[in-house]
C-alpha cells in the first residue's frame, strides 16, 4: 500500500528561515543547515524516499529541548526527534520539513539506583553504551533490538528484539519518562516506584507515540540481575513448519527461555556468506537460557527432547561468551546479510506478530504467497513472541517489482490481523505502516488517538504524517 497522503503543515520557507536563524543564535554551529547533515537525517535504512528536514539542532539539556520546541511552535515549523536513523518505517522523516531534533549530545547516564534496579538516562544513550555503564554492577538492560539504537528512539518507537520473549519491551521497561509537549512545557509521567495505580499512565502513552505527542528528555528503566550462566544453543529442522511448532511447544511447556530466533533457509544462506559460518541452509533455531548452572542445564535438555521430537538435527551449543556472540551477531547482521541475496538492491523489511498458536501457519503462508508472486522473501523472528521479519530484497527501480513486494507486505498485515496480530509486532506505524491502523484498530479507535494527538499537539508540529492523519475526519 503506498504512504498515505497525510495533512501536513504548510511549508513557510519564511517562517522557517525566521526559526532558523533563531536557532543559530541561540546554538551556533550545534545548528546546522548542510545539504550533506540533512541528507542523513532524512535517510532511513529503508525502501521509503528520504525527506530531509529544513536543519539540523543538537541539544544538550532539557530546557534547551523547550527552547528549540518554543522557537518552532511560534513559527509553525515541524519538530522532528532523531535518535541514531535505524527505524525502519520512515519515522525520522520530514515531510513537511522542520527542525531535526539529534539528541546525540544528550548521551549522560545521570543515576544509577543498584539496591532498586532502575537507572536513569538521557535519551542519546544507547542500550551497547548503558550496558557497558552497568557491566560492573551485575546489571544489565535487556531489550536488544538489534541496532545499537538510542534509548530514547527505543522508547518513542516501543522497541523489541531479540529478549522479549523472556524480558519485555520498552513498554515493559520504561518505569518513567520527562519529556517536552508542543507547547515548550515539560511533563514527568511517574516516579521510580515498580507500579502505581495513580492517574492516568501518561508513560505508555507517549512511548510508542514515535515522537507525535511529545520529545523525550529523560528515561527511568528497569534494570535486570546479569545471570549467573548463559548458554546458546542451535539446531536445524527439515521444514519452517517444524521449527514453528518447536517454538510453539516451549512456551507451552513453560520452559524461560530468554532468546529464541528462527531463520528459514535463505536467511541462512545469506548469514553463512555475510558472517562466514558454515551453519546448515535449513530452517535454524537459535535459543539462548539464563539463570544458574543448573537451571540452564535443566532448560536445554527439555528443549532438546522437545527439539529431537520435531525432527531437529545438528544441535550445538556455545557455553563460551565470544562464541554465543558471534551467533547473535550473525543474527544481528541478517539485515545487511539478505542484501548479498541480491547485491546492489535494498530490502523492504516489514514485520508482523500474531498469538503463537497461528505462527506456524502464518510463516508458512508468507512463504508460499512470497513464491507466487516471484519474491525473495527470507523469514527471521522473534518466535517467542510470534513476531517475525520478511525481507524484500528489492530493485526500487523497477517499479513492477516494487508494486509486488507493496501486494506481499499488504497482504502480510491484512493475514496478522485476519489472525487476531498486528501489523508491526516491532517496528512502528510512522509513515510505512500508516495505512493499515484502521483495520487492525477500526473508526474509532483511531477517532481517540486523533483526539489525543489533537490534544497535546493542536498546531501538528511534532513529527507530523506520522500514524494518524488529523486532515481527516474518517479512517485513514
Amino acid at each position: 500500500m503506498p504512504i498515505p497522503h497525510f495533512a501536513l503543515p504548510p511549508h513557510d520557507p519564511e517562517a522557517v528561515a525566521g526559526a532558523v536563524a533563531r536557532l543559530r543564535e541561540s546554538f551556533g554551529e550545534r545548528c546546522q543547515t548542510g545539504a550533506s547533515i540533512r541528507e542523513q537525517h532524512g535517510h532511513t535504512t529503508t525502501w521509503l524516499p528520504s525527506q530531509p528536514p529544513d536543519a539540523v539542532v543538537f541539544p544538550r539539556t532539557t530546557e534547551e529541548v523547550q527552547q528549540i520546541v518554543r522557537i518552532c511552535a511560534e513559527a509553525r515549523v515541524p519538530v522532528i526527534g532523531f535518535g541514531t536513523g535505524t527505524s525502519l518505517e520512515g519515522h525520522v522523516n520530514a515531510p513537511a520539513g522542520g527542525i531535526s531534533v539529534d539528541f546525540h549530545e544528550m548521551n549522560r547516564v545521570l543515576a544509577v539506583h543498584v539496591d532498586d534496579m532502575d537507572c536513569t538516562v538521557e535519551p542519546g544513550v544507547t542500550r551497547k553504551e548503558l550496558n557497558t555503564h552497568l557491566r560492573d554492577r551485575g546489571l544489565f538492560f535487556p531489550v536488544d533490538p538489534g541496532a545499537d539504537a538510542s534509548l530514547g528512539g527505543m522508547a518513542a518507537t516501543r522497541a523489541s528484539g531479540t529478549n522479549a520473549v523472556r524480558y519485555g519491551t520498552m513498554r515493559d521497561a520504561v518505569l518513567s519518562l520527562k519529556a517536552v509537549l508542543a507547547n515548550g512545557e515539560v511533563v514527568s509521567t511517574g516516579r521510580r516506584a515498580r507500579k502505581s495505580a495513580a492517574g492516568y499512565d501518561l508513560t505508555r502513552l507517549i512511548v510508542g507515540s514515535e515522537g507525535t505527542l511529545a520529545l523525550i528528555t529523560e528515561l527511568t528503566l528497569r534494570l535486570h540481575g546479569i545471570p549467573e550462566a548463559v548458554s546458546a544453543a542451535a539446531c536445524s529442522f527439515p521444514t519452517l513448519a517444524a521449527a514453528a511448532e518447536t517454538a510453539i511447544a516451549v512456551l507451552q511447556y513453560g520452559i524461560p527461555v530468554a532468546r529464541m530466533e528462527l531463520l528459514d533457509a535463505l536467511t541462512v544462506r545469506a548469514v553463512n556468506a555475510y558472517s562466514k559460518l558454515t551453519l546448515p541452509e535449513r530452517p535454524l533455531l537459535l535459543l539462548e537460557f539464563h539463570g544458574s548452572e543448573a537451571g540452564v542445564a535443566e532448560q536445554a535438555e527439555a528443549f532438546g527432547v522437545i527439539a529431537h521430537d520435531h525432527g531437529a538435527e545438528g544441535f550445538e551449543w556455545a557455553v563460551r561468551a565470544e562464541d554465543r556472540n558471534r551467533l547473535w551477531q550473525a543474527r544481528h547482521d541478517t539485515y545487511w546479510a539478505t542484501h548479498g541475496l541480491r547485491p546492489g538492491v535494498k530490502s523492504m523489511s516489514t514485520d508482523i506478530c500474531v498469538p503463537i498458536s497461528a505462527l506456524a501457519e502464518c510463516v508458512t503462508a508468507a512463504q508460499a504467497k512470497a513464491a507466487e508472486l516471484g519474491l525473495l522473501a527470507p523469514v527471521v523472528g522473534h518466535v517467542g513472541d510470534g513476531n517475525f521479519h520478511v525481507l524484500l530484497p528489492v530493485d526500487t527501480a523497477h517499479p513492477d517489482e516494487v508494486r509486488q513486494a507493496e501486494t506481499f507486505i499488504c497482504w502480510l498485515n491484512d493475514l496478522a490481523i485476519a489472525h487476531d496480530g498486528t501489523c508491526t509486532g516491532e517496528h512502528g506505524i510512522a509513515q510505512g505502516k500508516a495505512g493499515y491502523l484502521a483495520r487492525e484498530f477500526g473508526a474509532e479507535a483511531l477517532t481517540v488517538m486523533r483526539a489525543v494527538k489533537r490534544a497535546l499537539d493542536p498546531a501538528n508540529i511534532l513529527n507530523p504524517g506520522k500514524i494518524v492523519d488529523l486532515g481527516n475526519a474518517g479512517p485513514v
